[in-house]
């Protein structure tokens, strides 16, 4: 034993170790499973785990981490690849020990009594889907919110629900009528009471649902619908009255893809966003990298039958007749991943998706570009690139591996979903990237650049990491700024910055300052990576430091805020943890405010709570807010 513990304080992450298997004998675990499961993380996992990757969990957040959703990431996740010489047996030993813990324990969640059936809207909701409608505006009425100027300092937690063995929140929720409908990390989707949180019915969709749910009112069915992807690629339909499945239809044409960004719905068809986990996969260098392309595809909301899938690199990936340094085959091109909402344009009958990265060398023409396709079927009938040569992978963060692309980076992509707003004077695309760059194109002019603003030095994690949003007269955008070793040494301006759509000008800039406590640096950081949400006098904002705000939107001043870190009672009666708000942004609805809470991607502060607020003295009454 003696030897055993010398061996683990001698690793790079001594602390993390010893006190890991101090644990274990103080609680009674078998020594043998723990020393297992820290030899097989100290052999496979350590080189990305110290803190060298910045996507990759730093080891001291694993013990945050539930035994089953450390399975889960290294069985079916983003790193079944690395694991994939692993046996199961294994891989379950390095989730207890770094869990902490040789079972998960799983909550029940709490049923709305004998009353199953939620209580919905005639109509579809104000708010729908990502954007909050086809054009991505992020734009609540402050009618339909229940929330202004004079009554915002009034939200008060009415209730939280934690998402079972989940240790991230990022399934945008939708309010319609009095139900909530989300989905979670553990590929549950839920249909909760908005009055009280309890549970109508649960579906399991098999697969983590990252994205926002999107809900239609189809003549062939008596119930709304509601349409959502997964982890795996699949397209869900299910009744919002019973949570029944209607159909499935997988989009998948690489064994990496994945749904991200949110389902459009419009005029009878979906439109779905596909992206990949490939990113990942390449960090195997015996890898042949790398072979997915992006693309959307559209789907008969009726049955889930594909119209079309337009890829945005049209070249298919081929073998370059090169081999890497572990002499796998190089694959080319490939990469230009979409994972934003799509952007609908019904003037033009067109639609608007931004691209990331490239995975090989060359970089593609179509990476880091906003694309513009036919609604009818799918062609590219324009595409604007606004950073050129970057390519890059997961293979790059591991001392230059044998799959990282020659460019190596810098990974800037447009990850936040473009906004199309319309003015008096003109149209145009409002585009945010994670270069800290903004930008306003002219859709009649084949995305022709009308201006460009720098806000900030931008990063992996964001510049714009998620969403902008827009009222009828101001662009309001969250700048992250996060910093990484490897960055250029520039002022960063994390924080919140209005700007004049027509001209760019910033009209104010409100700093996202440092409030973090000390013992949870580096993970706090007062940046603002999640989506922003506007109303006519108001902007919601939630930042890396699990802070949430409201800003005035004439002057940005704060008129509220509060701090979602730590432990809430839920209505489970089990305890919920608030970590790090990013990905989804806050909704607004009924009266109510809606926001996720926790997020375990890099070294961001694991959670898993839905924290719902509402006025003081308000009651909500089928899906109406009355004093």
């Amino acid at each position: 034993m003696k030897t055993l513990v010398t061996w683990i304080a001698g690793t790079t992450l001594s602390a993390l170790a010893s006190a890991s298997f101090a644990a274990a004998i103080v609680e009674g675990e078998p020594v043998n499973e723990t020393a297992a499961g820290a030899e097989l993380f100290q052999s496979n996992c350590i080189h990305c785990h110290n803190g060298s990757v910045p996507k990759a969990p730093h080891a001291i957040s694993f013990n945050m981490m539930s035994t089953g959703s450390i399975v889960s990431a290294i069985t079916e996740g983003v790193m079944r690849q690395q694991a994939a010489h692993l046996s199961q047996e294994e891989r379950v030993q390095i989730a207890q020990y770094l869990s902490g813990a040789v079972d998960s324990v799983a909550h029940e969640v709490k049923a709305c009594g004998t009353d199953f059936t939620p209580v919905l809207a005639e109509t579809s909701p104000p708010w729908n889907g990502w954007g909050g409608g086809i054009r991505n505006q992020r734009f609540q009425e402050a009618e339909s919110a229940g929330i202004n100027l004079n009554t915002v300092d009034q939200l008060e937690l009415k209730w939280a629900f934690a998402y079972p063995g989940a240790t991230r929140a990022r399934s945008q929720p939708l309010v319609h009528g009095n139900t909530v409908f989300v989905g979670s990390q553990q590929g549950t989707v839920y249909a909760l009471d908005l009055s009280s949180g309890c549970a109508h019915w649960q579906y399991d969709a098999g697969a983590e649902v990252r994205n926002g749910l999107t809900v239609a009112h189809l003549e062939s069915q008596s119930d709304p619908v509601l349409f959502f992807g997964d982890f795996s690629a699949q397209v869900h339909a299910i009744s919002a009255r019973t949570g029944v499945s209607l159909w499935k239809s997988s989009v998948a044409t690489h064994a990496d893809a994945t749904i991200t960004g949110s389902i459009k719905y419009h005029e009878g068809r979906l439109y779905v966003p596909i992206s990949s986990s490939e990113w990942a996969t390449a960090a195997d260098p015996g890898y042949p990298c790398c072979t997915f392309r992006g693309s959307v595809a559209a789907l008969n909301a009726t049955d889930g039958s594909v119209f079309w899938n337009s890829f945005v690199i049209p070249e298919a990936s081929h073998e370059t007749g090169e081999t890497n340094s572990a002499g796998a085959k190089r694959m080319a091109p490939a990469g230009a991943p979409v994972w934003n909402s799509p952007t609908i344009d019904t003037k033009r009958g067109l639609l608007y998706v931004g691209t990331g990265e490239g995975y090989t060398s060359p970089a593609t023409k179509t990476s880091d570009a906003v694309i513009a396709m036919r609604l009818d079927d799918g062609g590219i009938v324009w595409s604007q690139q606004l950073l050129a040569g970057d390519a890059w992978n997961m293979a790059c963060f591991i001392g230059g591996g044998g799959n990282c692309p020659e460019e190596n980076g810098p990974d800037l992509d447009i990850g936040a979903s473009t906004i199309l707003w319309q003015g008096k004077q003109r149209d145009l695309l409002l585009v945010g990237q994670k270069s800290g760059d903004v930008y306003a194109l002219d859709p009649s002019a084949g995305g022709q650049t009308v201006w460009h603003k720098k806000l900030g030095r931008g990063g992996y994690a964001g510049g714009v990491h998620w969403g902008m949003t827009a009222n009828k007269d101001t662009l309001f955008v969250p700048i992250a700024d996060t910093y990484f070793p490897g960055l250029p040494e520039a002022e960063g301006f994390p924080g919140l910055h209005a700007l004049d759509p027509l001209a760019g000008t910033v009209r104010w800039y409100t700093p996202a300052l440092d409030e973090c406590p000390e013992d949870k640096k580096p993970a706090c950081d007062p940046g603002l990576s999640a989506a922003a949400t506007s109303s006519n006098q108001l902007i919601f904002a939630g930042g890396f430091d699990g802070l949430l705000r409201a800003y005035e939107a004439s002057s940005g001043q704060v008129l509220w805020k509060y701090n979602s870190l730590g432990d809430f009672e839920t209505v489970s009666g089990e305890v919920g943890k608030g970590g790090s708000i990013e990905s989804d942004g806050p909704v607004l609805a009924n009266g109510h405010l809606l926001v996720n809470s926790g997020y375990q991607f890099g070294s961001r502060m694991p959670g898993n709570v839905l924290l719902v607020f509402g006025l003081k003295g308000a009651a909500v009454t089928e899906g109406l807010a009355r004093e």
